[in-house]
């Protein structure tokens, strides 16, 4: 079992200030894998503290961008040279698929880190325009001091999403991550330092939902960046709104894969398989409502209940396992919950729709449901699970409209044997990324969402600006 004391604060790892404990439990084995101190309210006053003074009193946010990227750049290798201990350390936390998790939870986030180093080489600050009156130069400046809350899917991942951008922007970090999967952000932490990361930059509190709130209320905190659940996104939002204090939310999907009758069944559905259920479903870009004309809606339904069925289960640490537990017993009753009100609703198991028969784990059975309706329960709110609703539309505008029927709008994807016509399809898709022919993030373009799927974007060079207050400078007219 691995153990921690003390939290990471300012780059130090201190006592902290309550005695609570937070257990990490192996959704797989149902047993303790590890403990953490769990921070308080007074914890958050340290780090903001902390962090308040590194970026009020050192030169960390004037230091030139180049310098602060080489950081990411160093722990981006530090990162890649511990990935089979974060890959087994981050299944034992949550139950992600080690074969999958490899890339999707440790080499995706080295990536990140790579692509932010590189972005820092040729990230402009400054930009003079014409004015009115004389030139005017636009200045970037780093917000300040920055709580950022992230979820237990994808921890690594998140973690890097936002602490990466900041880093470049010249902000610092608070970090909180979830308490499911506190002990790879101890690891974060180290590796951050070890690459160079000034104390002050960075603390890691692992806290419940109370503390949270308290961070992000925090009269020492300049901006909030959230991944999370759209519930949570919305109180966040009202709070920061309330305090006139930019945030960035990432929140929930529903994202719909539209098959156009020229795609060939047999190529997309494999590639559905990881779209649709990687993480074990537990992924909000995950492509869960498969969308297929009347005419080929019995074939695709088909090739879809086959390929589910024949996923592995099992194991999350054994390479050969397609589909772990899910991270927690409250989100297993979730699930199951929301598989029997699909049922109730009319919708049609086609495979799945239980629990496997282990002994121990968290597990759901991968599941499909044929016969689905746009309007049902499965087909609006967001699972979390290895669950797939199958849904016919009557013609390409018919598909594009389901689409669109969702509160969210955080991801999609069209398939067809005409990519030119795939992509003015895509178009139309009221969702903040889509592709067209694959299913993947591009890191160095702008990743968010429309609708309920949140508020501004991150990755891209648009994830630093999110970090940036935006300064005219309208220099002396007579000065020449």
């Amino acid at each position: 079992m691995i153990e921690h004391d003390r939290l990471y604060i300012g780059g130090e790892l201190v006592a902290p200030a309550g005695a609570g404990t937070i257990d990490v439990i192996n959704p797989f084995t149902e047993e303790v894998a590890g403990r953490v101190p769990e921070a308080t309210e007074e914890d958050v006053d340290k780090a903001v503290a902390a962090a308040r003074h590194a970026f009020d009193h050192t030169d960390w946010s004037q230091r030139p961008v180049v310098e602060r990227a080489e950081i990411l750049s160093r722990a981006s290798a530090l990162i890649q040279a511990r990935m089979d201990e974060l890959t087994q350390l981050i299944s034992t936390e949550m139950g992600s698929p080690s074969a999958w998790g490899m890339f999707g939870q440790v080499l995706a986030p080295s990536m990140i880190l790579d692509y932010y180093a590189g972005l820092g080489a040729d990230y402009a600050v400054e930009e003079t325009r014409a004015g009115m009156f004389g030139p005017v130069v636009v200045r970037k400046e780093a917000m300040g001091v920055v709580g950022a809350i992230i979820p237990w899917n994808v921890p690594l991942f998140e973690a890097v999403m936002k602490v990466g951008p900041a880093v470049v922007a010249g902000c610092t970090v608070v970090l909180k991550p979830a308490p499911e999967t506190p002990l790879d952000a101890y690891v974060f932490a180290g590796i951050m330092e070890e690459a160079g990361l000034p104390k002050g930059v960075l603390s890691v509190l692992p806290a419940g939902r109370e503390v949270g709130e308290y961070l992000v209320t925090h009269p020492l905190v300049d901006k909030v960046t959230f991944t999370g659940s759209t519930a949570a996104g919305m109180k966040i939002g009202a709070a920061c709104g309330a305090l006139l204090r930019p945030c960035t939310l990432e929140l929930g999907g529903k994202s719909a894969a539209i098959i156009l009758d020229d795609a060939d069944v047999a190529t997309v559905v494999p590639q559905l398989m990881d779209a649709g259920v990687m993480n074990n479903g537990q992924a909000c870009v995950a492509q869960t409502r498969i969308l297929a004309s009347r005419e080929k809606y019995a074939e695709v339904l088909d090739a879809v209940t086959e390929a589910v069925a024949a996923l592995v289960v099992g194991d999350p640490l054994d390479p050969a396992t397609q589909i772990g537990p899910l991270v927690a017993q409250r989100q297993r009753e979730r699930v199951l919950g929301l598989i029997d009100q699909g049922k109730n609703e009319g919708a049609r198991v086609t495979t799945g729709g239980g629990r496997p028969d282990f002994d121990k784990g968290w597990f759901v059975d991968p599941t499909v449901f044929g016969d689905v309706d746009n309007k049902m329960t499965i087909a609006q709110e967001e699972i979390f699970g290895p669950v797939l609703s199958v849904i016919p539309y009557v013609d390409e505008a018919d598909a594009v409209a389901i689409a669109n029927d969702s509160p969210y709008g955080l991801s999609g994807s069209v398939w067809s044997g005409d990519a030119a016509h795939a992509t003015e399809l895509a178009k139309q898709v009221r969702t903040g990324t889509i592709t067209v022919n694959h299913f993947g993030m591009a890191f160095g373009a702008p990743f968010g969402g429309y609708k309920n799927s949140g508020l501004g974007r991150e990755l891209g060079p648009e994830g630093v600006d999110a970090f940036m207050e935006k300064k005219a400078l309208s220099l002396d007219p007579a000065a020449g």
